[in-house]
């Protein structure tokens, strides 16, 4: 027992590997490269991935655009209720809310839907007022 050791299990591995010690991790598959250069995943990328991202984004950014004017649009609201509760009148504020209340739709659901039942309570505040 005592002429066992860990010293067969090298030797083993060396003469597995052609006379070199095996490398952890380093399974390669016969007749492919390594690794790809930059350009070959350049040429790989698709215009059609391009263009996906591209839309992604622009969802992304249509989808804050929206959720700015909605928050806009609620804090006119509130300015305009403050104001009539203390008796005044804010035709500034007025003009902000009806630009305010046209606009894209977010390509989000709920967002969309959130931000059409904030713009129409605007539109209700701005028939009340004749505009």
């Amino acid at each position: 027992m005592a002429g066992i050791g860990l010293s067969g299990t090298g030797a083993a591995a060396r003469s597995m590997a052609g006379g070199r010690p095996a490398r952890a991790g380093a399974f390669r598959l016969p007749g492919h490269a390594a690794e790809a250069t930059a350009a070959e995943l350049a040429r790989s990328v698709s215009p059609l991935g391009l263009m996906a991202l591209q839309e992604a984004e622009d969802a992304a950014s249509r989808n804050r655009r929206g959720a700015a004017r909605a928050r806009d649009l609620l804090r006119e609201l509130s300015a305009l209720q403050a104001g009539l509760l203390g008796g005044g009148s804010d035709s500034a504020g007025l003009q902000r809310i009806a630009s305010l209340a046209e606009g894209e739709a977010p390509p989000d659901p709920a967002l969309a839907d959130t931000l059409a039942g904030i713009a129409l309570r605007a539109r209700v505040e701005l028939a009340k007022r004749g505009m």
